[in-house]
């Protein structure tokens, strides 16, 4: 089904407005609207690989594994000459499938049918209206948001996307302020738009209706950059029937000596229920980066309290501290830790070529009353590198490997191989 039947009747009115205006105003204001227009195609292939450690696998399956091709067109306009400037943006998204068979479907890439294995392929359609007044924007369309409250999840072949309206001003030098409201949301591996829910998977102890959803995201974020080395920052979010929340945050990077620093990211949020949950969550996060030449070492802590674990909209990337390539490590009362380490190859001559590693462990979740604490903990290691000139420039290959165990949920060993070529169209 395409999305642009499933278009909010806002978003629907706004874009084809939009598009009306392009064709009739006079040739003069089209002149920035042409001249500040680009576009660009992603080739991305991914490979992933989930072995279910655990005896009996995951309900039987000992393995998801599947192989997919992606395409990523986006095309943004520049705006109209005038007061307030008219522009257009699209996106077009397919993912086609190489491999997979045998029972190994689920790994997220491709979208699921009927029988449990995985369609052939898949595509979505997105337009964004935008209109510009000074430094200030308003978007409406197909959206992919990044704020604390927030994140749109493209961890995957094919990247989430929702369908509502968002205003950004920078009005105010160092100060950025953003609103709005989402109604649907695209998963990553669907076609289709639909409600939201709240991620109330793992031993969150979150408790809500049975099929209720949500067609109502309301957000508001301010973040201040007071200096080059301090940002602040204060995010809003209420998921409609299901909670409210309010996120605090602030960054700090402070110089050492020539080529040393350390870096401070603070994060604490408060979550409530909305009428038709029981969320009660605070969750407080801290990571300190010290940063030597190429080398960054990272030590983190994050903690869980309240009735409940963190609360966020499903499938997209929560803002924890410790959210890595499998797990959050935000159950109901879970503390967990992380040690990590990043090496960037150009401090010896190789620009494009980084790797990372970094250990999490986490205890003291609530698995009830007649259990004793879950623990858990997971090691991941990334190592990519992108070309930087030649024929080859723009193509990167990053290979993702992940162990994870625990005493509660899955056991789980994985890789992904992703090969991806972003070429510039204009």
């Amino acid at each position: 089904m395409s999305p642009l039947n499933n278009k909010p009747p806002l978003a629907h009115a706004v874009a084809l407005a939009t598009l009306g205006a392009s064709l009739t105003l006079p040739n003069l204001a089209h002149a920035e609207f042409i001249k500040d227009s680009k576009a660009s195609l992603e080739l991305r292939n991914f490979y992933m690989n989930r072995d279910f450690r655990q005896e009996g696998g995951n309900k039987g399956q000992a393995k998801a594994e599947e192989w997919a091709q992606g395409f990523l067109l986006r095309m943004e306009s520049g705006y109209t000459e005038g007061t307030i400037g008219v522009g257009v943006d699209a996106q077009g998204l397919a993912g086609f499938k190489l491999d997979s068979g045998g029972g190994t479907a689920g790994t997220g890439l491709l979208e699921p049918d009927r029988s449990g294995g995985s369609q052939d392929n898949y595509s979505e359609l997105g337009l964004t209206a935008k209109l510009r007044a000074s430094k200030s924007t308003l978007k409406v369309g197909t959206l992919m948001p990044k704020l604390p409250v927030l994140q749109a999840n493209d961890s995957r072949l094919l990247p989430q996307t929702f369908q509502g309206g968002q205003l950004n001003s920078l009005e105010i030098d160092g100060l950025t302020l953003d609103a709005g409201q989402l109604q649907q949301v695209n998963y990553r591996d669907s076609s289709d738009y639909e409600d939201m829910t709240i991620n109330g998977g793992g031993r969150r102890n979150i408790v809500f209706q049975k099929g209720l959803t949500s067609d109502e995201f309301n957000f508001a974020s301010a973040s201040y950059k007071w200096t080059d080395k301090l940002t602040t920052a204060y995010s809003y979010g209420n998921l409609d029937q299901f909670y409210k929340q309010h996120i605090v945050n602030l960054v700090h990077v402070l110089p050492i000596a020539d080529k040393q620093s350390l870096k401070s990211d603070l994060r604490y949020a408060r979550s409530t229920d909305d009428g038709s949950s029981n969320v009660d969550n605070k969750a407080f996060g801290a990571m300190f980066t010290y940063g030597l030449g190429g080398h960054a070492f990272g030590l983190g802590y994050q903690s869980m309290s309240g009735d409940t674990g963190y609360a966020y909209v499903n499938a997209t990337d929560p803002f924890l501290v410790n959210y890595v390539q499998i797990g959050d490590f935000a159950n109901k009362d879970e503390k967990s830790w992380q040690l990590r380490y990043d090496y960037n190859f150009a401090a010896i001559g190789i620009p494009g070529l980084t790797f990372m590693t970094r250990y999490l462990s986490g205890d003291d979740v609530d698995r009830g009353a007649a259990l004793s604490d879950g623990k858990e903990w997971e090691r991941n290691m990334d190592i990519a590198y992108v070309f930087q000139d030649g024929p080859l420039k723009n193509l990167g290959v990053k290979w993702r490997n992940a162990t994870t165990r625990a005493n509660f949920g899955n056991d789980l060993d994985e890789n992904r191989l992703i090969v991806s070529y972003s070429l510039p169209l204009w």
